[in-house]
C-alpha cells in the first residue's frame, strides 16, 4: 500500500512548472507505459498549453488546483479546481487559464 498526497503534488508541480522549459511538468503517480492504468500530475503555469494530440484511451482530467480549458475542435470547456472533465475521443489540447495542477488518468486501449 502506498499514500500519496495528491495536493502536495499538485503544489510542487506548479512550482516547478513555472521554471520548466514549456512551463509544464509531470510526474507519474501510478502506473506507466507498461500499464493499462496511468494517473499523472501535471503542474501547468498560467497560459502554458499542451499542444493538441490525440486521445491514448479513456481518459479524465481532474483539476486539482486552477483553471483549465480543453479545446478539441470547435468545441471547448473549463474546468476549475474539483472538476472532472471526461477527454474526448478526439483531437485535443489543454491550456491552463491560471497557475493549475490537474491529474491525468489513462486507461489505454488495447
Amino acid at each position: 500500500m502506498q499514500k500519496i498526497s495528491l495536493a502536495a503534488l499538485a503544489r510542487q508541480q506548479v512550482d516547478h512548472a513555472a521554471g520548466a522549459g514549456g512551463r509544464h511538468t509531470a510526474d507519474t503517480v501510478y502506473g506507466g507505459h507498461e500499464k493499462v492504468l496511468r494517473q499523472t500530475v501535471i503542474g501547468m503555469s498560467g497560459g502554458a498549453r499542451l499542444a493538441e494530440h490525440e486521445n491514448p484511451g479513456e481518459a479524465t482530467v481532474q483539476v486539482l488546483h486552477g483553471r483549465v480549458r480543453m479545446i478539441a475542435g470547435e468545441q471547448s470547456w473549463e474546468a476549475r479546481t474539483g472538476d472532472l472533465l471526461i477527454v474526448p475521443d478526439a483531437r485535443h489540447s489543454l491550456e491552463a487559464l491560471e497557475d493549475s495542477a490537474i491529474l491525468l488518468t489513462v486507461a489505454k486501449l488495447p
